[in-house]
């Protein structure tokens, strides 16, 4: 495990906690692209931020699930958990 998420990492938490199967070089792609266009929902992305904080054991950044793209959630995720949140 390390203390970063990849792309990939995401786009398996997508599927896993959501059932929303996105190919990681797609993510990598429109990093930038708003999550409902890969049709993840808010729902979704509250799934993958309580996997996350299940798996690192910590609570993720409150603003995780808010965030609207891949990239904003990634640099916001790995900036917390660099620095040990």
């Amino acid at each position: 495990m390390s203390d970063r998420i990849t792309v990939e990492e995401l786009a398996e938490l997508m599927k896993k906690a959501a059932g929303v199967t996105v190919a990681p070089d797609e993510l990598q792609r429109r990093s930038d692209s708003g999550f409902d266009t890969f049709g993840l929902d808010s729902l979704g992305l509250l799934g993958i931020v309580g996997e996350l904080e299940n798996r690192y054991g910590t609570p993720m950044p409150p603003d995780a699930e808010k965030t609207k793209s891949p990239r904003q959630f990634l640099e916001l995720v790995n900036s917390a958990l660099l620095a040990g949140a």
